[in-house]
């Protein structure tokens, strides 16, 4: 609740420059970029002061590496005249900077570490969890390997990819809850975080299928077993579709969590939009329920993304043998 005062008192902190525009649209062109301005990733960790017109900037590390001499040297910006810019990659220079998106995925992967070695019990002696956070992790825990890997991969397999699976939920979900606190951004409504992670995803799903199948029916498969004349139009396809997942899960995962703060954003922007104190009666309640759902996003999405995964690798190590079938249910003892 405390972010969407913040993001209201950092709105009325913009009212002058959100009103100055004199049509319509130049208005709401001027609220959008105010938006995109705050969901966007950054060199600098911007703190707002509600009520005020100062901002506290943290810049973070600039770390560029030439891959020819003199080729991250400054050079005049041509769509801003008299400003000054590095090149990109194609001029040879390798932008490494440290972005508040690197240091969200830097503070979520260090939560991720010390929540798994502090609150577990790690007593071999004492079974039985205690307390109430270890019982929530260890239900968590039990969810994704029994519900997600057994389930989706076979008993067989299955508990092989459960650690996997668990890094990428209990990642994905720590970036998302980080994503709510004031003055913090969501990791994940960047494109080339969830393409990193459907990346990983798309690697393991090659290797565990390459594991089972070998290298000769891992390319038999590409063929779809018809016949070789058939060929050049069920090997692009199936190659296709090896792209088509990955894809899939790198937009689902962005898109639903940038689509949230755009709709927190703009909703409070409506009231220097339609020029009336009025419309906060309406805008900010809404605002406040589109951030409580949020938060059952930011589960559901790391839950969708495992899964999916989960899947994906199923598929991938499926071989219709006779013991990855488990009519009696004893995937349980299996895993066990």
């Amino acid at each position: 609740m405390s972010r969407i005062w913040i993001l209201v008192a950092a709105l009325l902190w913009a009212a002058p420059a959100l009103s100055a525009p004199s049509s319509v649209e130049e208005e709401e062109e001027s609220v959008a970029d105010y938006v995109l301005h705050h969901i966007a990733d950054g060199p600098n960790w911007e703190i707002e002061v509600p009520l005020s017109y100062d901002h506290i900037y943290i810049p973070l590390p600039e770390i560029h590496v030439p891959l020819s001499a003199g080729a991250c040297e400054l050079v005049a910006d041509p769509e801003h005249p008299g400003q000054m810019m590095r090149p990109g990659l194609g001029a040879g220079c390798l932008d490494l900077s440290i972005t508040k998106h690197t240091v969200i995925m830097w503070v979520a992967a260090v939560l991720l570490i010390l929540v798994m070695l502090l609150v577990p019990n790690r007593n071999k002696q004492q079974l039985v969890q205690r307390g109430t956070w270890a019982n929530i992790v260890e239900m968590m825990v039990l969810f994704v390997r029994d519900e997600l890997a057994i389930k989706n991969i076979g008993p067989k397999h299955g508990p092989r990819y459960t650690p996997y699976l668990l890094t990428i939920f209990f990642f994905i979900l720590f970036m998302n809850l980080l994503g709510q606190l004031p003055w913090s951004a969501v990791a994940t409504s960047n494109l080339a975080v969830t393409a990193a992670l459907a990346l990983c995803t798309f690697v393991v799903t090659q290797v565990a299928s390459i594991r089972v199948q070998g290298i000769k029916g891992y390319l038999a498969h590409l063929t779809g077993g018809v016949h070789p004349l058939l060929w050049v139009i069920m090997v692009p396809v199936e190659v296709l579709g090896l792209f088509t997942k990955p894809f899939a899960l790198t937009l689902r995962l962005f898109a639903n969590m940038v689509a949230g703060h755009i709709m927190i954003f703009f909703l409070l922007g409506l009231i220097f939009i339609m020029k009336s104190a009025a419309v906060a009666v309406v805008s900010v309640p809404f605002a406040m329920g589109i951030f409580f759902l949020e938060f059952f996003v930011s589960f559901v999405q790391a839950f969708i993304f495992t899964m999916l995964s989960a899947l994906f690798i199923g598929m991938g190590v499926q071989t219709h043998e006779h013991d990855d079938v488990d009519p009696e249910g004893t995937g349980h003892a299996a895993a066990h």
